[in-house]
């Protein structure tokens, strides 16, 4: 099945290098994090359309094997005493 992206329409993100206009109040002030822009004036969060998912935090299937590899192995069972366990 081929999914064309130009036919979803105008995908609401935060552009870089450009006045972005909120969509929920139509001011301009953004807090920029690493993933995410959020509106100084009404909290709505958009996603970065520059946002690369690699560096440092992020998750990947690298990171995944090597903590798989270093697990540490199940804790044993903790046993009641036995004047806890009647009662």
């Amino acid at each position: 099945m081929f999914i064309d992206p130009t036919l979803r329409g105008f995908h609401v993100a935060y552009r870089q290098d450009t006045v972005n206009h909120c969509p929920g109040c139509g001011r301009t002030h953004w807090y920029i994090g690493r993933f995410s822009a959020e509106c100084g004036f009404c909290a709505t969060a958009l996603p970065l359309l520059e946002t690369a998912m690699i560096g440092s935090g992020t998750h990947s299937t690298a990171a995944a094997a090597i903590a798989a590899s270093t697990a540490l192995p199940p804790a044993p069972k903790l046993l009641r005493p036995a004047a806890l366990a009647r009662g």
